[in-house]
C-alpha cells in the first residue's frame, strides 16, 4: 500500500520540477544521503540513473521512470531485495507550488517484513525531507 503527501513552496512549478529532478540538489535536502555518484547522463531526463550513497552506506541504484516537466517526476531505487519508488506531481497555485507524493516500498522473502516497517516510517522522513527543500528553494527564489 502506497503513502502519500503533499505540500506547498512558494516558488514558481518551472523552478520547483527543476529542483526536485537533479539528483546532484539531493544532497542539499535529503537527510540520509551523503552524496551521489555515477550520474548518467549528467542532465535530468527520463532514464537518468545514479547510485545515492546513504548515511548507513546503503547504495540504492536510482532510476528516473517519469520526467515530464514541469508537471511530473517519479524515480525507482532498488538494493538488495528492496524496490522502492516515489512519484511527484507539480501543480502551479497562485505565485507557488503545490507538490503532491507518493511512494511506495516492498521487498521479497525474509525482508518484506522489514520494508512493511520502513513503509510505515518513510512518509515521516519524506515530508521532513521535502520541508527541507522546500526551505532551499524559497530561499533561492
Amino acid at each position: 500500500m502506497s503513502r502519500r503527501g503533499s505540500l506547498t513552496i512558494v516558488a514558481p512549478t518551472t523552478a520547483v520540477f527543476a529542483y526536485f529532478a537533479d539528483p546532484q540538489r539531493r544532497p542539499e535536502w535529503q537527510s540520509s544521503l551523503r552524496r551521489v555518484e555515477d550520474v548518467t547522463p549528467a542532465e535530468p531526463a527520463l532514464g537518468q540513473s545514479w547510485t545515492d550513497v546513504t548515511a548507513a552506506m546503503v547504495r540504492p541504484r536510482m532510476r528516473t521512470t517519469a520526467y515530464d516537466p514541469p508537471s511530473r517526476w517519479a524515480e525507482e531505487g532498488t538494493w538488495g531485495p528492496f524496490t522502492a519508488w516515489l512519484r511527484m506531481d507539480f501543480a502551479p497555485q497562485g505565485a507557488a507550488t503545490h507538490v503532491s507524493w507518493e511512494m511506495d516500498l516492498t521487498a521479497a522473502g525474509p525482508a518484506a517484513l522489514a520494508a512493511a516497517a520502513l513503509r510505515r516510517a518513510a512518509p515521516y522522513a519524506i515530508a521532513a525531507d521535502l520541508r527541507a527543500a522546500a526551505r532551499h528553494i524559497e530561499a533561492r527564489d
